[in-house]
Order: structure tokens, then C-alpha cells, then sequence
């Protein structure tokens, strides 16, 4: 039996692991920066968060954190996350139930896409079309997200079926209901933005999608069945194979 079998949210614990392993391997990640959090109680107001300082390459299902976006006396724990991660995760976690799983990361093209001018992305083809309708554009990048800019962020993301936000002069941010559903949205996003990039690199006209026809798929993608689970499932066990220690 797992010597970890007995801590809280087990399962959960595992997957944000797995996520955060396949992050490095997509190179996505930024340091020791950047943050994904996990829901755990019905009002999502207690969420795991990766520790402060905590490479994503190093993080285990053990290693997180379970905090209370409603206690203020979080920062004042000697585990406590990175203010940034309180900021924006801790607004989010309190503000929105619906926002089970909150990843934000500075990936690179998500991040080129979000320096442009006009940092929307068009429905060009099968995967931006994932986000038609579904992605909201943080014009008012304020700096660092400590808890006024997390609650600022928080509120615009109200609107339930808004799963990402492109944070200008930032990176992305992406919510789902569950760690397979938000990471595949998460890989997702920055393939779609380098597809997106490439495109305009061209410097031809891009073949936008119809607007019917753009809807028409993100509805497609929300009801492919079991597409996410089985993503993050095949993760796993490529990392099991490789002998990663995500799990302990």
C-alpha cells in the first residue's frame, strides 16, 4: 500500500503532480514560478497549490500544499505558498466555486500572443477553435498579481464559460473542473497560440473560421468524451515508465 494512501485527496494529489512533471517536459514552466491549484472541499475554498520555491520538475502529490483561501492568517504559516500564488489563486479559489482548477503559467507563445496589441485569438483552425467564445483578454495588466490584481483577474472570470484568460503583458491563466480537463486546456492553449504565431509570421491573410462553425467545434471539444482523462492517463504512465517520482 502507498505510505502516502492515508494523506487527504490522494488521487487529486497525484494528478496535479503528473501535471506538473509534463509541464517541464513541454517546457512550459518559468523557474520556480508560476502556480496550478486544485480545489478540494465543495465550496472551493480550500485548494492544494505547489510549495513556495519548488521547482515543477521536483513537485510530488505529497509536496503540495492545502490552504484555506478564506483564512487570513495564511501567510503567516511556515509552508506558506508564494504571495503571488495567494493572490491569484487564493482570489480565484474564493470568489469562483466553479473554478475547481486554476494553472497559470508564462508559457512562451501564450505569452507572445499575450504582448500583441491585440491579444484575442482567432478561430484558424480545429484547436484555437477550442476557445471560441471561451477565452477573455486582461487588457489592464496592473503588475504583480498580489490580491488586488488577483481580485481584479478573479472578476473576470466570472462568467462560467470563460475556461481561459489571457493575461496581457503576463502569460495565461486557464480554469476547468477537474486537473485532467484544465491541463489538456492548458496544452492546448500554447499550441493554439504557436499556431496562431506561426501564422502571422507568414505574413499572409489567416482563413478565419465562421463564426457558426468556430461554435459549432469549441461545442465539439467540450463533449468529446473522455478525451482529457485519458491525456492525463497516458501522462502518467509515461511517466511511471520513466520511473518519475510524481507519485510519492
Amino acid at each position: 500500500m502507498n505510505a502516502h494512501a492515508n494523506m487527504t485527496h490522494w488521487a487529486e494529489r497525484v494528478d496535479m503532480a503528473a501535471a506538473f512533471r509534463w509541464t517541464v517536459k513541454l517546457n512550459l514552466h518559468e523557474a520556480v514560478a508560476n502556480h496550478f491549484s486544485l480545489a478540494v472541499n465543495a465550496d472551493g475554498t480550500k485548494f492544494l497549490i505547489n510549495p513556495n520555491g519548488r521547482h515543477f520538475g521536483r513537485i510530488t502529490a505529497s509536496s503540495l500544499v492545502e490552504i484555506d483561501a478564506n483564512d487570513p492568517n495564511t501567510m503567516n504559516r511556515p509552508d506558506a505558498p508564494d504571495p503571488t500564488a495567494w493572490g491569484l489563486h487564493g482570489s480565484i479559489h474564493r470568489a469562483l466555486p466553479h473554478a475547481r482548477c486554476v494553472m497559470h503559467v508564462h508559457s512562451i507563445h501564450a505569452t507572445v500572443l499575450a504582448s500583441l496589441a491585440d491579444s484575442h485569438l482567432p478561430a484558424i483552425d480545429q484547436n484555437t477553435a477550442m476557445f471560441h467564445n471561451r477565452h477573455v483578454v486582461d487588457d489592464h495588466y496592473g503588475g504583480m498579481a498580489f490580491a488586488d490584481e488577483g481580485a481584479r483577474c478573479a472578476e473576470m472570470l466570472r462568467d462560467p464559460k470563460i475556461t481561459t484568460m489571457i493575461m496581457g503583458n503576463h502569460g495565461v491563466l486557464v480554469v476547468g473542473a477537474t486537473v485532467a480537463e484544465t491541463f489538456n486546456r492548458l496544452t492546448y492553449f500554447e499550441r493554439a497560440a504557436e499556431t496562431y504565431i506561426r501564422a502571422l509570421q507568414t505574413g499572409k491573410a489567416l482563413r478565419i473560421l465562421p463564426e457558426a462553425i468556430a461554435e459549432k467545434t469549441a461545442q465539439e471539444w467540450e463533449t468529446y468524451p473522455g478525451f482529457a482523462e485519458a491525456h492525463l492517463r497516458e501522462i502518467k504512465a509515461l511517466l511511471d515508465e520513466d520511473g518519475a517520482s510524481y507519485a510519492s
